[in-house]
C-alpha cells in the first residue's frame, strides 16, 4: 500500500515539481535576454572605462615625459608609450621594405629618402581608439573570453591599420602642402567606422548565442 502511493502520487508530484522548476528557468533566461543588458548600467560603466584608460595614457604619458612631474624611473623602466612607438615605427620600417623601400628611423621620426619624414607625436598612436574600443568591448556584458579574444584582435587590427597609415604618409605626403583635413582626422574617422561597424555584428552576435542558450 505504501508502494502504491509512493508511486501513483508522491513520485509524480516530484515529477512535477521539477518540470515546473525548469520552465520557470526558461523562462526567466527568456526574460533576461528578451530584455537585454541594462543600457544604463552598460552606459555608467563604459564612461567610467573610457575616462579612466584614456585619462591614465595622458597622465602616464606626462608622468614618462621631461617636465615638471617626469619619472625617471617609469620612464625608463615601464614606458609601454615609447615601446609601442618603437613597434610602429620598426613595423612600419619593415612593411616599406617588403614594398622595395629604405627607410630610416630614431625614437621618434621615419624618413623614406627621397620621399618625406614623419614625425610619431602622441597623438599618432591610436591610444585614444584603443581606449574607447577596450572600454565598450569590457563594459558589455559577454563572457569574459569572448570579450579577451575580441578585444585582442581588434586592437591588433587599430595598429595595423596605423602602420598602414604610416607607410603611406611616409611615401605620398607633404608637410609643405596646405591640407583642409588633417590625416588624423581622417584616420580617426575611417577606424571609428569601422569599430561601430565591427562592434555592432560582435553585439549582435553574442545576443543571437545568448537567445540560442536560452531557449536550450
Amino acid at each position: 500500500m505504501i508502494f502504491h502511493f509512493l508511486q501513483a502520487f508522491w513520485f509524480r508530484l516530484v515529477v512535477d515539481i521539477k518540470i515546473d522548476e525548469i520552465l520557470k528557468q526558461k523562462d526567466g533566461a527568456a526574460a533576461k535576454v528578451e530584455n537585454g543588458p541594462s543600457p544604463v548600467k552598460f552606459v555608467l560603466v563604459f564612461v567610467a572605462l573610457f575616462a579612466a584608460f584614456y585619462y591614465f595614457n595622458i597622465f602616464y604619458f606626462g608622468v614618462t615625459s621631461p617636465g615638471n612631474h617626469y619619472s625617471a624611473f617609469l620612464a625608463g623602466h615601464f614606458n609601454y608609450i615609447r615601446g609601442l612607438r618603437w613597434l610602429l615605427l620598426k613595423s612600419t620600417v619593415q612593411v616599406l621594405s617588403w614594398f622595395g623601400f629604405i627607410a630610416i628611423t630614431n625614437d621618434y621620426e621615419l624618413l623614406v629618402p627621397g620621399h618625406a619624414t614623419i614625425q610619431l607625436v602622441y597623438s599618432c598612436l591610436g591610444l585614444g581608439v584603443m581606449s574607447f574600443f577596450a572600454a565598450f568591448v569590457l563594459a558589455y556584458p559577454v563572457k569574459f573570453k569572448s570579450k579577451l579574444v575580441f578585444l585582442v584582435c581588434g586592437i591588433l587590427v587599430i595598429q595595423v591599420l596605423n602602420v598602414a597609415r604610416f607607410a603611406l604618409l611616409a611615401l605620398f605626403w607633404s608637410r609643405n602642402e596646405n591640407r583642409v583635413i588633417d590625416h588624423h582626422a581622417i584616420f580617426n574617422i575611417i577606424v571609428y567606422l569601422l569599430i561601430a561597424i565591427t562592434l555592432y555584428f560582435w553585439v549582435k552576435r553574442n545576443d543571437k548565442a545568448l537567445q540560442h542558450h536560452a531557449a536550450n
